[in-house]
């Protein structure tokens, strides 16, 4: 009886030691890129951090300009953050991307008609990679990259909407 006991008792010990892990960091952010916005692109990000490795987040991001083919994209995604500080240091993600491209009808000459555009929307899946660091006040700079496939849209002999690129320098705010 003493052995189970003492068992039982080491047991419950080791449990709250180790739900006494460091869980005490903030787990929202909000960033924009600060990359798309240069080239005329909005983008605004929030991740939910779910422990010290892991986040989901969503982006979305749309053209402040004609001239950009990418009119929108809506992108969820999952990170493993490889780190010392909670969800920080180099990280790799998967993620999901819904987005629209505008497609222009060219002449024989290569004139583009913008008027004769088409708008193809479609949805990839794709991975990335990049790093983030963070101040202790709680200001965030992120580097990221990453590619992926579009998976349903037909495509024509002018353009090529198969594989659609994500990216960008961030800037927020760890709350």
């Amino acid at each position: 009886m003493k052995k189970l006991l003492c068992s039982f008792l080491l047991f419950g010990f080791f449990s709250i030691a180790i739900a006494q892990e460091n869980t005490d960091f903030k787990r929202n952010e909000i960033k924009g890129n600060a990359l798309m916005l240069v080239f005329g692109n909005f983008e605004a990000t929030y991740e939910r951090l779910l422990n010290e490795e892991s986040g989901i987040g969503i982006s979305a991001g749309f053209s402040m300009v004609n001239d950009i083919e990418v009119k929108f994209a809506l992108t969820p995604y999952y990170r493993f953050y490889f780190g010392k500080k909670p969800a920080a240091g180099f990280f790799a993600e998967g993620f999901g991307m819904l987005n629209q491209v505008d497609d222009y009808v060219y002449d024989a000459s290569g004139n583009t008609y913008f008027e004769n555009r088409k708008t193809i929307t479609d949805f990839a899946f794709g991975i990335g990679v990049g790093s983030k660091w963070i101040s202790k006040r709680g200001v965030i700079f992120e580097i990221n990259a990453g590619i992926g496939r579009n998976l349903f849209s037909e495509y024509n002999d002018n353009r090529d909407y198969e594989f659609i690129g994500r990216g960008g320098i961030t800037v927020g705010y760890r709350f």
